[in-house]
């Protein structure tokens, strides 16, 4: 993201310990990163938006002089910081966090509701919350500490590994080991009741207490058949465990964060267009959050993927079939302007629904091309090979390829770097 982001170095690990009162929207942190210098440091920076730092150190001293302004922590260092070399930063700060917005990519971060926070910092706003550095590509593991008021709930992006109580207030400490993007980070705090669903891997439900009934077990309560079936199609659940978060107040959109998704109350329906959602995020831990693009241009390696998913979960629970879907989309695709670049949509267009559906089309045409089975060894192989990591459209390009000994340029060429709508193959 523009003005997001330092490439001289990286951060390996977060330390993150945070205090937060509802009433007034109070937050206190103190963060600590642990970087490696990618090239000679003599001058850093932090991504942190609109919260005030008190205090900064590195390796332990005050560095020669910060300033903290447009969204960023600028660090000056006594003495250059040689390549390779780790380091670590800490940084005290506090005040009222607020969602960061954009005129072109909308508003991402910290989110107050009725009672209780939602953090969705997808693309921009994981800056709203903690210093970072701002970057798809620059993942790390993590170490959260959150003290709350007793009464609420906290669940963060990650396992959670105990809480203590003192007074009246609560703390609640999770561990993120598999590494992860600033992006997908988040917290949720809300008055919630806890219910464990019975799948592969550990799934939780954060959610009122009143929030059941045929809506919910037509939606949420098929988790764990989804789980199993994502398991079969795309490998291995690549974390511990998935967490689902339905808030009091109603949401306009879902979203995914790392182990963990967000939803409103009012997609506790039953209906095809709250179920496909519900398929959506969770396919998203495989393709977003266990491999994840390097580049925002490369967005439909997420959403392409996650929309996808949606069709083979409707073909697998008795729905349309994934080609009835991709032929129903096609049509509707071929009716809109052809100026999108799949590849490389820009800023502007990179949330278009025809990201998700041209996205979603390329995997169908290219499962036409394979067969069946190839094709899902191919998918399974993807997220084994690049679990943890950051990749770009040509190295899926690239892999495919490789894993099947085809030349794949032209079906790559027409649905990814040209605009107009190729036509679909016929199913075979």
């Amino acid at each position: 993201m523009p003005g997001h982001g330092d490439a001289s170095y990286d951060v390996s690990h977060y330390v993150l310990d945070l205090g937060y009162r509802p009433e007034g929207n109070r937050l206190d942190g103190e963060a600590t990163l642990t970087c490696v210098a990618v090239d000679d440091v003599v001058r850093l920076r932090l991504d942190l938006h609109h919260l005030r730092v008190s205090r900064v150190s590195v390796d332990g001293k005050p560095p020669a002089r910060y300033t903290h302004r447009d969204g960023g922590v600028a660090i000056w260092l006594d003495s250059p910081i040689a390549a390779g070399t780790e380091f670590e930063v800490r940084v005290k700060y506090s005040g009222q966090p607020a969602v960061m917005k954009s005129k072109t990519l909308g508003d991402a971060g910290w989110e107050e509701l009725t009672d209780g926070v939602i953090v969705a910092a997808q693309p921009h706003g994981a800056p709203s919350w903690f210093p970072c550095n701002d970057r798809p590509d620059d993942k790390a593991t993590y170490d959260f500490t959150v003290t709350a008021p007793a009464g609420y709930e906290v669940a963060l992006s990650g396992d959670l590994v105990g809480t203590s109580r003192r007074s009246s207030a609560v703390s609640w400490r999770y561990e993120q080991r598999a590494p992860m993007a600033t992006y997908l980070a988040t917290c949720q705090i809300g008055r919630y009741a806890v219910t464990e669903q019975d799948g592969p891997v550990p799934l939780r439900v954060l959610a009122p207490e009143d929030v059941a009934g045929d809506g919910f077990d037509a939606s949420f309560g098929r988790q764990p058949e989804m789980m199993r079936f994502f398991v079969d199609r795309f490998g291995a659940y690549p974390f511990d465990g998935y967490t689902t978060v339905i808030t009091d107040d109603d949401l306009e959109i879902p979203l995914e964060s790392q182990s963990l998704s967000t939803f409103g109350r009012n997609f506790c329906v039953d209906s095809w267009d709250t179920i496909r959602l519900v398929a959506h995020e969770m396919a998203h831990q495989w393709f977003g959050n266990a491999v994840t693009l390097r580049r925002w241009q490369d967005i439909w390696l997420h959403e392409g993927f996650a929309c996808y998913a949606e069709w083979l979960w409707s073909e697998e629970s008795g729905g349309d079939s994934a080609d009835d879907w991709a032929r129903t989309h096609h049509k509707k695709l071929d009716g809109k302007d052809q100026d999108l670049l799949l590849a490389d949509p820009g800023p502007e267009l990179m949330f278009d629904d025809r990201v998700y559906k041209r996205g979603a089309l390329t995997l169908h045409a290219l499962r036409v091309e394979l067969g069946e089975e190839p094709f899902f060894q191919l998918l399974r192989a993807w997220v084994a090979a690049h679990t943890g990591g950051s990749v770009t459209t040509e190295d899926f390009i690239g892999f495919c390829e490789s894993e099947t000994g085809r030349d794949l340029t032209d079906l790559f060429d027409a649905w990814l770097f040209q605009t107009d709508l190729p036509p679909l193959p016929a199913a075979v």
